[in-house]
């Protein structure tokens, strides 16, 4: 593996090593018999704002050994027009890998293209994919290792967006059943679905059909950065697809909920629910230090 571009790249092997390698990770925290990113620097290249993106990739980087060093893209050439495959060739010569969040898809794989370097998307409008395999990693401690594969697993809202996208990936490659509810113009489009071509995959503009028998309910934001101005019309749209106590009444016994933050309280989400499920949902947080240490590590040893 020399760069995490999306989880469509990735095979349900490759998924399921790094997940091994970050519950390890996670237990010898601060107790790394390995510094595999010692004598590093790696960029982090940001286009958008971030909380918790860029804090568990400055931590990981810095607990394996290596130098992080943020780059806002408002605060180099890129901000002013640089085309990203000379930034890419400018680094390529002075840094050992790069963390990119941004809006296009195309720019993280010209990125890997020209620089030469491990690369890892840190989100696109694309995919997402530290933050599902963070996830399935949440998932894991809660219900075993590898329960996923009997599990329904749901998804309400904005479904055709990055995390949409990312979770058909994943249930294709390990082969479980996602459930996708939201308002018809929000669902996958036919040309997703038949790229990812897996019967496993519902898609439906009914809530309570998603959530039926289901053991793990995710959410997202209505409102993606970039989309301010369709907020308006997106919550008139979207409040039937709220998690909320009464539509967890459907799902199955022991479920949980996901959100991968920040949460609006009251849209996506009831404060109600989101406190009581918040212990997994903070989990699920502090996850995305010990699945993006997985992908560095992954990446620094094949570099090798």
């Amino acid at each position: 593996m020399k760069n995490l571009l999306s989880i469509e790249e990735l095979t349900g092997e490759q998924i399921q090593e790094l997940l091994q390698l970050a519950h390890r990770l996670k237990s010898e925290r601060g107790q790394h018999r390995e510094q595999p990113l010692s004598g590093q620097t790696w960029a982090l290249i940001f286009s958008k704002s971030s909380t918790r993106t860029r804090v568990s990739f400055e931590v990981g980087i810095s607990e394996l050994g290596g130098r992080p060093m943020f780059l806002s893209t408002r605060d180099i050439q890129l901000g002013r027009g640089e085309p990203i495959k000379d930034t890419a060739r400018v680094l390529g010569r002075m840094i050992h890998g790069a963390v990119i969040r941004t809006y296009g898809q195309d720019e993280v794989v010209d990125f890997a293209r020209y620089s030469k370097l491990p690369t890892i998307n840190a989100l696109t409008d694309q995919e997402h994919p530290c933050q599902i395999l963070a996830d399935l990693l949440t998932l894991e401690e809660k219900y075993g290792v590898g329960a996923w594969k009997d599990m329904k697993i749901s998804f309400l809202g904005d479904v055709d967006n990055n995390m949409g996208r990312s979770w058909m990936w994943a249930a294709k490659h390990l082969g479980f059943t996602l459930a996708l509810a939201g308002p018809a113009h929000a669902l996958p489009k036919p040309e997703t679905l038949a790229a990812i071509n897996y019967d496993g995959i519902i898609c439906t503009t009914d809530a309570a059909e998603a959530v039926r028998d289901c053991t793990v309910i995710n959410t997202d934001t209505w409102i993606s950065m970039g989309q301010e101005a369709e907020k308006g019309t997106k919550e008139q749209a979207f409040f039937p697809y709220q998690v909320n106590d009464e539509i967890l009444k459907l799902a199955a016994p022991g479920h949980s909920v996901f959100h991968c933050l920040p949460a609006y309280r009251g849209y996506e989400i009831t404060d109600e629910v989101l406190e009581a499920h918040a212990p997994i949902i903070f989990t699920e947080a502090e996850n995305r230090l010990h699945a993006q240490k997985a992908v560095l590590y992954t990446l620094a040893t094949s570099a090798r």
